[in-house]
């Protein structure tokens, strides 16, 4: 879960201390309770676009669309109950957290609900964005759904249980022994419950992104990691005389009285892959596959068209017929190696070829629309899914709901009492925080989902002293912000960049007396391009084309994608960020 090259810092750098954070237990917000004394940004409605070339032609019949998860859904999990496929991505400092997909095909997903929904189970503030939760895994197990993963810089390794996969989820079991990250939890057939994990290497490491997976027995009932139980399980990776990085992501499955060791190496950028081991007892070790990686990218030509990359961190899950499918990540790149809407969650069938798992034959590429799976021909034809997940589509809220919609996204704290849904506005409260700070800003946002995409929407002339408008952003120093605000007794349409330091103003336009602005944001791949439109105007480009590129993985880094969405900020009367003045 880690991009090769920061990982050092990275993982070494994990205080994972074991200690319960210091969580205060908030009566919950009724959303707006307070937001009436003080000015407020207000938005009639948020469009979002996906047009990618990629997915433009019509489905052929008996296929599906890959990816199943398109934009920032990374480190995914999968788990079966009866007929119904419930899966998790990792969610890093955004909250709600842990996002809950639910599908009974495997092919069409949706968004059901979140783990993470209240400050008593977590509290992110002061984490950089690509902090926060690592790569979970989930399992469903005689009635009740256990979830495990890692907080980093936040008190480690916990588990999270329920018996509806919609919530609520338990508080977290923290698991002070188990240092390290990528969890995952394994019921063996008799009665023993164990959890295997990514961890520093034993002994000295003997190379950078040299780590280990080792493994702990678990006591369910007393909620437990049993003392002493510790084993080592893989030193390195597949090869150690070879030299793997970032073992990782482990997951423990048996098949037909075989152990099989499911990991990711390389680290997860192009080198990404995923790798197999097996043992007939836990007490023996787990030998490597002689065909490994059982799936990987980085051996394909580099200028290959609409190239998907990264390809790793998989899990296997099977249908009641007894067909094997992998969910894994991948990234759709542009200009070979870039991409902004972060890593995506893919699907393909697994075939077994004398005792061991096959995901995808070395030297092939992901396909981006395969066989389906049987389950599909069940699914009702032609059903439209009420928030696709993939494809292009346009998703759109005008927000006449009570609650906010399950799409949209804020940054690091679960309170709302900044926002409040109004008949047919969404009202935003602006504070001081900026993008760049460390609190929870008065933003909120939904995922980029496309390559190729146009986001939009209409708000109120924000009166003076406050701005407001929409936002692209990937993380605390890589960002834009098209804004709209009273200045000197001008209306003003404005946009700040931060690539890679403090945001700073690139562009203002006064505009003409009005009551309502549009704003629109178009990405185009690595550029990005700004419009606005005064009442029922039209749209008017504020400035060249900017550099979409800041907002790719490769410039900004980190582990998230590029979210868009509507933010509102308290304005100094003297001066604006990035001015000089």
């Amino acid at each position: 879960m880690h991009h090769g090259s920061h990982c050092a810092a990275l993982v070494l750098g994990l205080l994972l201390s074991g200690c319960q954070p210091a969580l205060q237990a908030a009566a919950p917000v009724s959303a707006g309770s307070d937001i009436q004394a003080a000015p407020v940004a207000s938005f009639d409605w948020f469009d979002y676009q996906g047009k990618d070339p990629i997915f433009a032609a019509p489905l052929p019949a008996g296929t599906f669309q890959n990816p199943v998860l398109a934009g920032f859904y990374p480190d995914p999990s999968i788990t079966r109950r009866g007929d119904d496929y419930y899966m998790v991505a990792s969610s890093f400092t955004y909250a709600p957290g842990l996002p809950i997909l639910h599908s009974r095909d495997l092919v069409n997903w949706t968004l059901l609900s979140y783990a993470l929904t209240r400050p008593t189970q977590m509290d992110f503030a002061g984490l950089q964005v690509s902090r926060g939760i690592f790569a979970p895994t989930l399992r469903y197990h005689q009635g009740t759904f256990y979830l495990i993963t890692t907080v980093v810089d936040r008190g480690g390794n916990f588990i999270l249980t329920a018996t509806d996969p919609a919530g609520p989820w338990s508080d977290p079991i923290w698991l002070p022994e188990i240092e390290g990250i990528d969890p995952d939890i394994f019921f063996d057939d008799d009665g023993k419950v164990y959890i295997a994990h990514n961890g520093e290497a034993p002994g000295e490491a003997l190379y950078e992104g040299h780590r280990a997976i080792w493994l702990w027995e678990y006591d369910p009932v007393a909620k437990k990691v049993l003392p002493q139980s510790q084993k080592l399980l893989v030193n390195g990776g597949v090869d150690l005389s070879a030299k793997p990085i970032w073992i990782e992501a482990p997951h423990l499955y048996k098949v037909d009285g075989w152990y099989y060791l499911l990991c990711a190496e390389g680290g997860t950028a192009d080198q990404h892959s995923a790798v197999i081991f097996r043992t007939k007892s836990l007490n023996e070790p787990f030998v490597p596959h002689t065909v490994n990686p059982i799936l990987t990218q980085r051996d394909l030509p580099a200028d290959r068209p609409d190239p998907v990359t990264t390809a790793g961190h998989a899990d296997f899950v099977q249908t009641p017929d007894g067909d094997w499918w992998a969910v894994f990540l991948a990234a759709r790149t542009y200009d070979q190696t870039y991409f902004n809407s972060g890593r995506e969650t893919f699907l393909l069938p697994v075939s077994w070829v004398d005792g061991w798992p096959l995901i995808l034959k070395q030297g092939e590429t992901i396909p981006y629309r395969p066989a389906a799976p049987t389950t599909v021909a069940a699914t009702t034809p032609g059903k439209v899914q009420p928030s696709p997940l993939t494809g292009n589509f346009n998703w759109r809220d005008e927000f006449t709901s009570k609650e906010l919609d399950i799409q949209w996204n804020l940054l690091r704290e679960f309170d709302q009492s900044w926002l409040k849904l109004d008949g047919d506005k969404l009202q935003i409260q602006p504070k001081p925080a900026g993008l760049d700070s460390m609190l929870q800003p008065a933003f909120v946002s939904r995922r980029q989902q496309h390559m190729h995409y146009e986001s939009s929407t209409q708000l109120q002339v924000p009166t003076a002293g406050i701005s407001a408008g929409m936002v692209a952003f990937q993380n605390e120093q890589y960002h834009y912000y098209l804004g709209v605000r009273q200045q000197a007794d001008q209306t003003q349409v404005f946009l700040e960049q931060a690539a890679g330091a403090a945001p700073k103003q690139l562009l203002n336009q006064k505009l003409p007396a009005a009551a309502n602005v549009k704003l629109k944001i178009s990405g185009q791949a690595g550029q990005i391009s700004f419009y606005y439109a005064v009442d029922n105007g039209e749209w008017q480009a504020l400035g060249p084309v900017q550099d979409g590129k800041l907002l790719s993985t490769q410039v900004a880094t980190g582990f998230v994608g590029t979210m868009l969405g509507l933010y509102s900020r308290q304005e100094s009367p003297t001066s604006q960020p990035g001015t000089g003045e």
